[in-house]
This record gives structure tokens, sequence and C-alpha cells, in this order.
């Protein structure tokens, strides 16, 4: 899109009223953009600055047999109002769709076994299912009760969320329960995986000691009945990528805003005014001006941008690792499948060594595309974990056939496709390591000691949809209330959330 700000001969921008620049274009740096269009002063203006050449980030959709899906995340927690709430604000409310089935299986120990009921992120608070899903070995199932019996090994710190859980149910739990479920929100390992940010919920019987089972099972009484509680999660007619450009639009059309794409920002500086963005190019520089900043990057380029203001908020942001993965869209003929596909798909444990560690039949999971074709049958693939770096560096054509490969084994599939499509995301995911609520702490303390800036995103308090719209509106606010000394109002479409530890998968 062609820029909103005017550029003198020497590709300085010309100022005129206050100017905030939001630093990338993915769904929480639109949001945060949306957020300042609708609640910043009058005469404000706003420019997003998107590297790549389209939006979205991790966020699109596409065709594939003429079939549209999402190559990103599919779905959002529709429990947390933020993401349905801004599809709502920005015109896609009567295209929110729940998902057709959530029945969902665990292809492991040699057979696909249904997923237990009753469970957080794994953690089984129902015994009874567990016991009847299979999942675990009889030796397995005979250690859960131990639990009870443990003295209690309180966490004054943070702890990973497989050493938590295996020194009370075990590792057959973490194993074959926790890993796959964990893995599907960061592509990381549950060894690895900071329990205050991934399962907060877990977090004060690590902190105070005694049975996890018996917490679970409290804390699963407590949860909302899902007869009235709604849809757990939510899709987008059409495929969720749909988002990212119907809220540029509505920057766009607000008159206040403009979004920029093949616009990397390379620089960060003070200025006696505010800031100024080294943009482009390296021959031939554009510098963009603005009264204040919105950082809605990954950890290494907001780490490059704020090394000479923030040496403290560099190096913590330095230090967060990041997973990659890719996803594989397959779309067959339904007349030759040969094979049921039941539900909406299957999550594959690590320890059991396969190809893949989930499969997504999006035609049974989500209406809208078994009804766009009901010829055609769509499902996915997804492939690469923390560490696998070199396994996703393969050809599309390996990855394609090892999904086919994989996909035969656990139900029998042997059709050929018509369509295939492999998605990479190199990085895409940021690991939550121990310790990382204070690593983000540490960082928001030193941003907020620079007047006019903020930063948002998935690398700072959780990877789902809501939660990183919640930080791009935090990160809104926070720019408001230093320029204006106010911070943003809330409006009836303006729906505010916290977004701390949301553990709601980017790729489920």
């Amino acid at each position: 899109m062609t820029s909103a700000t005017s550029a003198a001969a020497d590709g300085t921008e010309q100022r005129a009223g206050r100017h905030i620049v939001v630093v990338g274009g993915g769904i929480a740096g639109l949001a945060a953009a949306h957020t300042l269009c609708r609640d910043a002063a009058p005469g404000t203006r706003v420019t997003v600055l998107e590297g790549s050449p389209r939006i979205g980030g991790k966020l699109s959709a596409v065709e594939i047999a003429g079939v549209p899906v999402d190559e990103g995340a599919e779905s959002m927690l529709a429990r947390r109002p933020e993401g349905t709430g801004l599809a709502r604000e920005v015109g896609l409310g009567e295209d929110l769709q729940p998902p057709a089935t959530a029945s969902a299986t665990l292809w492991t120990r040699g057979a696909l076994r249904p997923m237990p009921r009753g469970h957080i992120m794994g953690v089984p608070g129902d015994l009874t299912s567990l016991a009847a899903s299979g999942v675990l070995s009889p030796a397995g199932l005979a250690r859960l009760p131990m639990d009870h019996a443990l003295p209690p090994h309180p966490y004054e710190d943070d702890v990973t969320v497989g050493k938590f859980v295996a020194s009370r149910l075990g590792h057959e739990v973490v194993d074959r329960l926790v890993e796959p479920l964990l893995g599907g929100v960061y592509a990381g390992d549950a060894y690895a995986i900071s329990l205050e940010s991934a399962v907060p919920q877990l977090l004060p019987v690590a902190r105070g000691g005694g049975s996890l089972l018996t917490a679970v099972r409290d804390l699963l009484d407590r949860a909302p009945d899902p007869a009235t509680a709604g849809p757990v999660f939510a899709g987008i007619r059409g495929g969720i990528g749909r988002l990212p450009q119907a809220v540029a639009d509505a920057i766009t059309t607000s008159g206040r805003g403009t979004v920029r794409t093949g616009a990397t920002v390379r620089a960060l500086r003070r200025t006696p005014t505010g800031w100024q963005l080294v943009v482009g190019d390296t021959r031939t520089p554009e510098t963009v001006d603005a009264d204040a900043v919105v950082l809605a990057v990954p950890a290494a380029p907001a780490s490059r941008l704020l090394a000479p203001h923030s040496h403290v908020a560099a190096v913590e942001l330095g230090s967060i690792e990041y997973a990659g993965m890719a996803i594989v869209t397959l779309a067959f003929r339904r007349a030759d499948l040969g094979t049921e596909l039941p539900g909406s798909g299957f999550l594959v444990p690590p320890v059991d060594g396969r190809r893949i560690k989930a499969s997504t039949f999006a035609s049974n999971k989500w209406g809208w595309i078994a009804e766009a074709d009901p010829d055609t049958f769509v499902l996915r693939t997804s492939l690469g974990r923390a560490g696998e770096q070199a396994a996703l560096q393969r050809d599309d054509a390996d990855l394609v056939a090892d999904s086919l490969a994989d996909l035969h084994e656990a139900v029998g599939l042997a059709a050929v496709p018509v369509e295939t499509r492999v998605t990479r995301w190199g990085g895409g995911l940021p690991q939550y390591a121990v310790g990382h609520r204070g690593r983000v702490a540490c960082v928001e303390d030193a941003v907020e000691r620079l007047p006019g800036l903020a930063v948002c995103g998935a690398a700072y308090d959780g990877v789902g949809i809501p939660a990183c719209i919640a930080s791009g509106r935090r990160a809104a606010a926070s720019v408001l209330a230093s320029l204006f000394g106010r911070s943003a109002p809330v409006t009836p479409t303006g729906v505010r959330g916290t977004g701390r530890g949301e553990g709601q998968s980017a790729y489920d």
C-alpha cells in the first residue's frame, strides 16, 4: 500500500501531528494499530511497517484444490474475548464458527486411542477415562496413586512442566499425554517449558505441595459448565487467516492508519521529540519520524532494535529461543480415501518416534471446508519440534512423503493426494523456558523507562491469538498513556484482557 505519510527529497518523513508507528504486521501489531486508530486523540496518525511481503504473521489463509484453508493457526480460544471480539469489530462476526467436531485421538502405543476426558494440558483428573483410553501402560497407571502418598516437594521458583508432573505422576504421563498437547502449543519439550508461563493453573500446587491429581480434579470441578459456557474454540469461515486482512482494512478505512508491507525496520533512533526509524534497503534508506513506537516483532529483531537503548531488554529478549515447524496440507478426492477418517484428527507423542506430531482432518473439523467442496477432503499434518531444525530442512516432497507414510500406518490412508502444499514456519514459536515470566518482567520494566515505546507479541504472555491481541492492546494503551497522559479508554467494542498464561496452540 502507499503510505499516507509524505517524504521529502532526502527520504525524511514530514511530520504533521502525532504519529505512532507499529513495527510488525502480525496479529499483535495489527491489534495495536487498530486500537490506536480507534482510541488515539484526533489528528493522530498510525503507520504499520511490515517487513515481509504480506501481513498476518503466522496467520495465513490460502486455497488448495480450490478449497480455502488455513496454513497457519486455524482456531482460537472462544472463551477468551479478545479474538472473537476483534473479529466482530472488523465485520467477521457472522463468519465465526465452532468446530463441527472436537473428537480427537492419540496415536500412541501402536493404535489410535481416545483422548482421555478430564485433564489440564494432559495432566489427568479423570482416572477412569484415562484407564479406559489405553493411552498409559498398566505400569504407568499403577504409578499414578503414588501421588497421594508422596511427600510435598514445593518448588519456590519456576520449574519445567515435565519435571513437576513426572515427579508426581511419573514420566509416562508426561511422555504420552502432556508432551503431545504441550507440543502442539509451543512445538517444544515439556521438560524445558516453564510451568509458570505455560500451565499457570498448576503453579500453586507446585509451590505449595500436595496431590496433583486432587488439585486437577478440583480445578476441573470449578471449570465452567460446557453446556452453558459455549464452544471452547472458534474458527472463521474461509480461514482464520482472513482476520489480519480484515483488521488491516479497518485500519486504513478509519482514515487514520496506513499499512505498509516490504518495509523492514533496520534501526531505531532516539530523537529529542520521539523516535526515528530507518526503513528499507541499506542503499536507499528511508527515515520515518514517530512520536511513539510499538515493537510487535519476534524477540530477536526486537532485541536488535532495542540494543542501543536498553542493554537489559536486548539481552533478555535475545535469550528467548524459537522452534520451527512445517504444516503439510493435503487434498484428496473423497471417493479415493478408502478408509474412514473419524473425528477432528490425532496427536502423536514424540516418544513414539513418528515423523509427524499431529494431523487435523480439516474437512471434518470445519463445516465450511466440507461445504466448499463436498467431493474434496482436506487434512493437515504438522512436523517439527524444538531441536529438529535438520528435519525441517528436507525437501517439500520428503515432508509430504513422511506425512503420507505416517497417515497410512495410523489410519490406513493409501490415497494419492490431488494437491499438496508445504508451509514452513521457521522459528515461528517462542519457547517459554524456566524463568520466562521473570525475563518478561525485566523487559517490560526496561522498556517502561523509554518514553513512547512499547513491545508486544507472542514472545511475552501467550502464543495464542487472543493472548497476542491482548498484548497488542496493552502496548497501544501504554503509548497512548505516554503521549497523552491517559490509558486507552474501554469502549463497548474494545474488549480488554490480561492475556497471561493462555496456553492455547497457535497451530492447534
